[in-house]
């Protein structure tokens, strides 16, 4: 079949990749350009709820996502203090059978190889830092530090919080700091046998909070630590936190908090900053997905899932671009001049009238769910509520993101058009 289009996708990160596997299943012809000099991604652990794992098991990762990911059995609430436990939420086949698809928690840099080795050999071009981009009658071209090009019907800029792409599109923007900042790292189970590899953990206390989950079939937990800071302020993944400085911080909780982080080697310390939604995503034939689009704080643990639940929609939408064997753009390459013209016209405006249609689906729920993320998630728990308190505080915060949850990214898009008489099956 011929590539209905030549689609760029600027970030080699999990939206970037997600926004690549969704539209190579559609037949699209994807590149996608990384800045790093290889692919690879760093991190710890991440929340792929249900609405993400509802899509990812629609692209055939679900065996995968069972191999690499772990279904939390339950979610417990514990006290700051004497560490006992205030309230447990079940979650596993109880929100299997509420959300219709599963809740993992997973290492960033399984899913991000699992869907790195999910793409056609060659489609990650690895090295390519982006510096500008321009419309052109044939499409937009884009030039890379080093002084490469490339050109392609659709831009994508998958780029993160620091977009290039968004920059251009929408000029620069002011980080919007929460006064927080966050430790995060990686232990083996094994150095902290008190504590369960199949269960999330919220510790609420006076001046900071600490989350655990399991990653890696359990052999390994997550830990971030949510901490108040005014002064840190670097908006930056991989600068290193300060380990003295973690251990005094947590000085005086219980002993499993205390145990989880002499047990840390190796932590790395990021500024929690979100932006202001935007008005407009798209112009022309580029758009924007995931962090670029609707950075947000973690608190909803809705990132990753937010970027999938993008790449579905965009990839449906710029479906409706052609007929369904061919492109418009590849159809026009072979006509004669004139009419080339007229059909690489009509492909713009087309592809233009997808991209509307795709930010008029996604940004007002991005929208919505990006701002709730402000004030939700653990920030509701108090340090002094008892068992009784923490139990209708559990409920609420589950309330709060069920419907983010129970959302299905694909139903109810528009429906594609009918294949184009003049399309060749």
């Amino acid at each position: 079949m011929v590539p209905k289009l030549r689609i760029a996708v600027v970030g080699g990160g999990i939206g970037g990749l997600a926004a690549a596997l969704a539209l190579t299943r559609k037949g699209h012809e994807v590149g996608v350009y990384e800045q790093a000099p290889e692919l690879r991604e760093a991190g710890v652990g991440m929340h792929l709820g249900p609405n993400g794992s509802r899509l990812l098991e629609r692209w055939g990762l679900g065996e995968r996502l069972r191999a690499l990911g772990v279904r939390p059995a339950g979610m417990e609430v514990r006290d700051w203090s004497h560490g006992g436990t205030l309230v447990r939420q079940p979650m596993g086949e109880e929100w299997l059978a509420e959300f219709g698809a599963p809740y993992y928690t997973i290492h960033r840099a399984d899913l991000h190889t699992m869907l790195a080795e999910s793409l056609p050999s060659g489609t990650v071009r690895a090295g390519h830092r982006l510096e500008r981009f321009t419309e052109t009658e044939d499409g937009v071209r884009l030039e890379f530090a080093g002084g490469s090009t490339a050109g392609a019907d659709v831009l994508i800029g998958a780029d993160g919080a620091h977009s290039v792409v968004r920059r251009t599109l929408a000029g620069p923007d002011t980080a919007v700091f929460s006064g927080q900042s966050a430790f995060r790292g990686v232990v083996a189970r094994d150095q902290v046998p008190g504590l369960p590899g199949d269960t999330l953990l919220v510790w609420a206390g006076p001046d900071a909070r600490m989350l655990v989950y399991p990653v890696r079939g359990g052999r390994f937990l997550t830990f971030v630590a949510v901490v108040p800071d005014p002064r840190w302020r670097l908006e930056s993944w991989s600068a290193p936190g300060d380990l003295d400085e973690l251990a005094a911080r947590f000085d005086g909780w219980n002993t499993d908090v205390k145990s989880l982080v002499a047990a840390v080697r190796e932590s790395r310390r990021w500024a929690l900053y979100d932006r202001e939604p935007l008005a407009r995503w798209s112009e022309g034939a580029v758009t924007l997905l995931g962090d670029a689009a609707h950075p947000m704080l973690p608190h909803h643990g809705q990132g990753v899932s937010q970027a999938v639940e993008d790449a579905a929609v965009l990839a449906h939408c710029l479906d409706a671009t052609t007929g369904r064997d061919s492109s418009a753009a590849a159809s026009a390459s072979s006509a004669s001049a004139s009419a080339s013209s007229a059909s690489a016209s009509a492909a713009r405006r087309a592809i233009a009238a997808a991209l509307d249609t795709y930010e008029d689906v996604r940004r007002p729920h991005t929208t919505r769910v990006q701002l709730g993320s402000r004030g939700g998630g653990s920030q509701r728990l108090r340090p002094d509520e008892d068992g009784a308190e923490s139990t209708g505080t559990m409920s609420s915060l589950v309330e709060d993101v069920s419907w983010i949850q129970r959302h299905d990214a694909e139903a109810g898009l528009p429906p594609l058009p009918p294949p184009s008489p003049s399309a060749t099956p």
